[in-house]
């Protein structure tokens, strides 16, 4: 696989699956909206906006996957956002179901 190659799957995985990266960065700790942007563009290359990120951030609460809190760090207050056990469930049936498509793809 060539690099131009691989970057474009990974560009394209995170447009489409960027509810599913989100959860997934925060899995390993908790983390405020600048930070998450952050790090999807410093992991997959790709620019993300904020009319992208927080409109997702709020669906993503909304149902359930994560909880945000609202704390004062260096003078500032930032909205610092948490998975939840249903967020969990979720991570852990897609990678499920991401392991069901790949090993049938494998038999063939």
């Amino acid at each position: 696989m060539t690099e131009q190659f691989r970057k474009e799957i990974v560009q394209r995985i995170t447009r489409n699956l960027l509810d599913i990266q989100t959860l997934r960065l925060l899995t390993a700790e908790p983390m405020w909206g600048y930070k998450i942007k952050k790090q999807i563009e410093a992991t997959t290359g790709v620019k993300l906006r904020h009319g992208a990120l927080y409109p997702l951030l709020n669906a993503l609460e909304q149902k359930g996957f994560l909880k945000s809190q609202k704390q004062q760090q260096g003078g500032r207050t930032r909205k610092i956002y948490t998975i939840t056990e249903k967020g969990m469930e979720y991570i852990d049936a897609y990678n499920s179901i991401l392991k069901e498509q790949i090993s049938k793809q494998n038999i063939k």
